[in-house]
């Protein structure tokens, strides 16, 4: 429970860090879109490593497929009526995008620390905690500039982050003796969900802010990620 709550209150704590600093701080929007890259980067290896083949090991190919499809239906779906209704211009797109795929996300992380040492979770923990301060960061700072008081954007992001904290421990608690089908669903839907957010929120902000080095962000950050989960897996 010990590194639950540790890993949780780290990838929880993002969230806040970087509303505050959206709400409150500057930083040049080449600068902020080449960080926002850098976690997308780091995510495509996570969600296939840490979601998609583990779950693929403890079910089947189809059953992995047939999940990760529906998590992207469904935060598709999602994102789509959330923006017919608040408009990406006003933070509400990165704020629909981190909670949707926030959930099962963090659902799964508390699932992957189900009877793991901490170091094995620590790639998947550290891509979501470079996703969501960038991501939470952009969003606040949309929200002001729309007419959102900054102490309105700020508690609207802590509630978030309290939500998706409490999904982790949910899902470490909920999942702790579940059959491994199970936790495959959950790990694929997460994956599922974050694919979508980054092909639609991501991907094309950091691209808006940063377009001429965009995609070496994104590699770098593939890379890194890559070096954690090798030096973890060493």
């Amino acid at each position: 429970m010990l590194t639950l709550s540790i890993v949780v209150a780290v990838v929880s704590g993002a969230l806040i860090a970087g509303a505050l600093w959206g709400a409150f701080g500057k930083l040049p929007d080449q600068l902020e879109g080449f960080l926002i890259a850098l976690a997308g980067g780091a995510l495509i290896l996570s969600v296939v490593t840490e979601l998609i083949q583990p779950s693929i090991d403890e079910a089947s190919l189809a059953t992995a497929a047939l999940w990760t499809l529906i998590g992207a239906a469904v935060f598709t779906g999602i994102d789509y009526l959330v923006d017919e209704h608040w408009g990406s211009d006003k933070g509400g797109g990165l704020l629909a995008a981190i909670t949707l795929d926030g959930l099962p996300e963090n659902l799964a992380l508390g699932v992957a620390l189900i009877g793991a040492d901490a170091l094995a979770v620590a790639a998947l923990a550290g891509s979501i905690l470079l996703s969501n301060l960038p991501e939470a960061a952009g969003g606040a700072r949309e929200m002001v500039k729309g007419g959102m008081s900054k102490a309105g954007a700020l508690a609207l992001w802590a509630g978030t982050a309290a939500l998706l904290g409490g999904s982790a421990v949910a899902g470490n608690l909920l999942f702790e003796n579940a059959p491994p089908p199970a936790l495959a669903a959950v790990r694929c839907f997460a994956a599922g969900a974050v694919i979508a957010s980054l092909a639609t929120e991501v991907f094309p902000k950091a691209f808006k802010e940063d377009r001429h080095l965009s995609g070496i962000a994104t590699c770098l950050g593939f890379l890194l990620a890559l070096i954690l989960s090798e030096g973890l897996g060493a």
